[in-house]
């Protein structure tokens, strides 16, 4: 019987090297984003153009991005992770290159969504290196250590952007080429050869887990909730309407909206190592349900905020609770995969739902906003997270029992404990159906036949 007294585990696996590569290229990529992100809406506006041909080029690379989500992982089920990483670090190096150089407002559009395909594919690919790699009794910390790299290049990259705007608006394209090129170096030399053989030629590997089976998790179903809510908080309301809030209702300066937004960062990355390890520790569970009722809480407050000190400092509590569910929320997914099986549609799905929740968050709390006004806006937005508890309350705990697992602890064709009458075998027989709720746990109460795959290895 797998039981969980060894916690402690949790806290002395230590992280592949891989890993350690693998968030040094994310810190890497996202500085050179970040170096983009304050010259690209002048850049636009250079070819004479409107606001909201202005939009369109920052909308549009969100598009593309979540429109070829499915199709990158298809790619990384058929082609292997470090292909298509490669594939996609290449395509935004390029995409960049061509944009620095774009001579008219039709080519920098196209450019632009150009990049959002290789941006998805290095995402969805990195993720699944994450859960291929990482120890399952380490998930959370690697998770939280790659998503750190992500936010500290996302905190240096604009500051350094800003600066590079001063050489000129196509500077900072040619320097984000630079550093993709950096990163693909990184991974590209120091991961080939060293992330093991192909999923698809292990002979002992579990069949590629698919979007629909996992639907059929109610923890993947939870990870959907929370990941569409920090979309639609974080990436979405945070960066469209704290500037609005901050200029127009506390009056105050277009400075103090970027050290809002400075301050929520500040306590989004004192966060998320601690998370990982809380979720390595005791589970997937707590870190995400806390930090949802963080976030929650604190974006609703945020619309009652009367003055700009309590505004930031409701802004810092908003970062800790996204901190908290992020490093969590991402190992429970790679629990519900396995670490002998390759999810390149499941993990797209994930990420998918983030990048919807960033589309319609500002849509729908702008609307609200104009109609009610903003704290009807931030209520709304943490009544979201409230939808995502509800679901992760009922979802069932998915780290490994005492903190690590065995060779052949991944989850069958990832089905859901729920699979109902049909799915479920009594208790005592001799296998327990792929998709019950024996199988799904691993339970002795469902042996599996002594010739059994599953059976050598113990």
């Amino acid at each position: 019987m797998r039981g969980r007294s060894g916690g402690g585990a949790a806290t002395t696996a230590r992280l592949p090297s891989e890993i350690r590569v693998l968030v040094a290229a994310a810190f890497v990529i996202a500085i050179g984003f970040g170096l983009v992100a304050p010259a690209l809406p002048a850049f636009a506006r250079s070819f004479d153009v409107g606001v909201t041909a202005v939009s369109l080029v920052i909308s549009l690379f969100a598009v593309f991005r979540l429109g070829f989500a499915p199709v990158a992982g298809r790619l990384v089920s058929r082609f292997g992770e470090l292909r298509v990483y490669v594939t996609g670090l290449t395509i935004s190096a390029v995409s960049s290159l061509l944009c620095a150089f774009a001579a008219n407002y039709a080519q920098l559009l196209f450019f632009r969504a150009f990049g959002g395909i290789g941006s998805t594919m290095f995402t969805v690919s990195a993720i699944s290196l994450l859960v291929r790699l990482a120890p399952p009794a380490a998930r959370g910390r690697a998770s939280g250590a790659w998503a750190t790299g992500f936010l500290l290049g996302n905190i240096a990259g604009p500051l350094l952007g800003g600066l590079l705007i001063g050489f000129g608006l196509r500077v900072p394209f040619l320097v984000y080429a630079a550093a993709v090129v950096i990163a693909l170096l990184l991974t590209g030399v120091m991961l080939r050869g060293r992330i093991g053989a192909p999923v698809s030629s292990d002979p002992d590997a579990e069949p590629s887990a698919t979007f629909g089976q996992a639907m059929r998790h109610p923890t993947y179903r939870a990870a959907l909730a929370s990941n569409f809510a920090n979309g639609w908080a974080v990436f979405g309301v945070r960066v469209a309407m704290v500037p609005l809030f901050v200029v127009e209702v506390l009056r105050e300066g277009d400075a103090w909206a970027g050290y809002a937004l400075a301050v929520f960062a500040v306590g989004n990355a004192a966060t998320l190592l601690l998370s990982g390890r809380w979720a390595d520790r005791a589970g997937r569970k707590p870190p995400v349900i806390a930090g949802l009722v963080v976030s929650a809480i604190g974006t609703a407050a945020l619309g009652l905020a009367g003055s700009l000190p309590l505004f930031l400092a409701i802004s810092l509590v908003c970062g800790v609770g996204s901190g908290l569910v992020n490093p969590a929320m991402t190992a429970a997914v790679a629990d519900v995969i396995g670490v002998r099986a390759r999810g390149g549609t499941v993990l797209a799905g994930f990420q998918m739902a983030g990048d919807l929740g960033a589309i319609a968050g500002p849509l729908v709390a702008g609307a609200v906003a104009e109609q009610v006004g903003y704290g009807w806006a931030f209520g709304v937005t943490g009544a979201v997270s409230v939808v995502a508890f509800a679901l992760w309350a009922r979802a069932p705990e998915t780290r490994p029992a005492g903190g690590s697992a065995p060779a052949d602890d991944v989850i069958p064709d990832v089905v859901a404990a729920e699979a109902g009458p049909t799915g479920a075998a009594p208790r005592g027989s001799a296998e327990a159906p792929r998709g019950s709720a024996a199988a799904l746990r691993g339970s002795d109460a469902a042996p599996r036949p002594s010739g059994s795959r599953g059976a050598r290895r113990r």
